[in-house]
């Protein structure tokens, strides 16, 4: 086991007083794995109020429950202490915590096996009393004990298991996954908050569909995302291979890993289809407005698992705008007319969810030189410094009002997008000049009469 040089310094700090100190949970599951490890939880016999007196910098962040965290040199490090729980009356929190001297005693409360190792740093050595490492040579997700009464204690556990699955590409146990489908109820008593949070993490993980799967083998998404199973078997026309469930979940695999508002965006851009069907006369399905049904449902989807505003606002609009099909028989001022449409700030974005998108089709990768085309063509079009909003434009309402000689009212913003729809067509019309005089036209024939 290879762990950062200031943790043994850490354990050394306990040991020098007599006390034990384990590295626990994730780190060592990552570590044996061979993953990054980013965050270290220890786990010692040492009460909280032995460990604020050991450290200068400690926060009580969990102290009712034996938990605080030591900022020593360059780590954060959690720190419990060793205990057993009773009572989950929320299906959540315990009410009852106990401080014990085993960190066997502590291992048994942990929820899967493979978070139920230890490191002790003093003597160099792994406890593995639940037969973690068996379970992660074996790519097994199995709870500790008997799976149900480890449901019932903690309902996010449930949604944990998919989690770590789509994580680390592991199965779940077979009783495991039986015991989740017997207690799915529980899901219902833990807040959305909590849930968002184990729904971000599917999504940072290599392919979310392995979660966003397994939720739905085991009624989780029925009781979480239920919108997204009502693709389940609707099949597509054309290239499609699969129905929109599938075609959803590989294309949020394909959006990129580090952004989890475009693979938010991949996973919710078709959930509209089911609801948009029909059939043509020639039995064809067509799924005609889907993107602003989509669009629709993902906000009310988002606002129900209290993601932040912003977040919800850009993956719905790129859900809105998602379908666009460049060729290369656009002209210039149709690409200049794109980019002032859905605006420069979600180009690349919506260039990756329409990637996303192909590439969900039959869930193989390839290149797309009809995208990579388009990128050319649109950064070609911005080096020129053209103008794509009402700012860009050589003038501005002061402008219209001072030669025009008109007060200011919504005439002024009716004369600012008319120009900026000609600096579309012609770009080098974008002179003061130029609008001023485009500018007194347009009012003097279609506005000024008017009320």
């Amino acid at each position: 086991m290879h762990f950062p040089k200031t943790l043994y310094e850490f354990g050394a700090i306990f040991k020098s007083k007599g006390y034990s100190c384990y590295i626990v949970g994730g780190a060592v599951r990552d570590a044996l794995m061979k993953r990054k490890v980013e965050d270290y939880d220890v786990a010692t016999d040492a009460k909280p109020e032995v460990v604020l007196k050991l450290f200068k910098k400690v926060i009580p962040t969990g102290i009712k429950h034996g938990t605080v965290t030591v900022l020593f040199k360059n780590l954060k490090i959690e720190v419990t202490t060793f205990r057993i729980e009773y009572n989950y009356s929320d299906s959540r929190h315990p009410e009852i915590v106990e401080f014990v001297p085993s960190v066997y005693e502590d291992l048994k409360r942990r929820d899967f096996t493979i978070n139920s190792i230890a490191y002790d740093l003093s003597a160099n050595k792994i406890i593995d009393p639940n037969n973690g490492k068996a379970d992660i040579k074996n790519k097994l997700i199995r709870a500790i004990g008997v799976p149900e009464n480890r449901f019932k204690e903690d309902g996010l556990r449930l949604l944990r298991a998919c989690r770590f699955s789509a994580q680390l590409n592991f199965k779940i146990e077979t009783n495991t996954k039986l015991a989740i489908k017997k207690y799915v109820s529980i899901i219902s008593n833990i807040s959305m908050e909590r849930i968002r949070e184990e729904i971000l993490r599917i999504l940072k993980a290599d392919k979310p569909s392995i979660g966003f799967n397994c939720m739905h083998e085991t009624g989780l998404l029925s009781r979480i995302i239920p919108e997204l199973e009502e693709g389940i078997g609707v099949t597509q026309r054309g290239l499609h291979c699969f129905d929109v469930f599938f075609h959803s979940l590989f294309s949020c695999d394909a959006a990129p890993k580090e952004d989890p508002v475009v693979r938010t965006a991949a996973l919710f851009h078709d959930v509209g289809k089911p609801r948009a069907l029909f059939y043509t006369n020639e039995g064809e399905a067509r799924f005609h407005g889907h993107e602003e049904l989509s669009f629709r449902m993902a906000k009310e989807i988002l606002k129900r698992l209290k993601f932040p505003n912003a977040f919800i606002e850009r993956a719905a609009y790129l859900v809105k705008n998602h379908m666009f099909n460049y060729t290369d028989d656009w002209t210039d001022a149709a690409v200049r007319r794109f980019i002032a449409r859905v605006g420069r700030e979600y180009i690349d974005d919506l260039i990756s969810l329409r990637r996303a998108d192909q590439i969900g089709t039959c869930n193989k990768y390839f290149i797309s030189n009809n995208l990579i085309e388009f990128m050319k063509r649109i950064k070609k079009i911005e080096s020129k410094g053209k103008a794509f909003t009402v700012k860009d434009l050589a003038v501005d309402g002061h402008d219209i009002m001072k030669n025009l000689k008109i007060q200011e009212g919504y005439k002024i913003g009716l004369i600012l997008n008319y120009l900026l729809e000609a600096v579309i067509d012609n770009p080098e019309i974008n002179t003061k000049e130029s609008l001023i005089k485009i500018a007194g036209n347009y009012y003097r024939q279609r506005l000024k009469n008017e009320l």
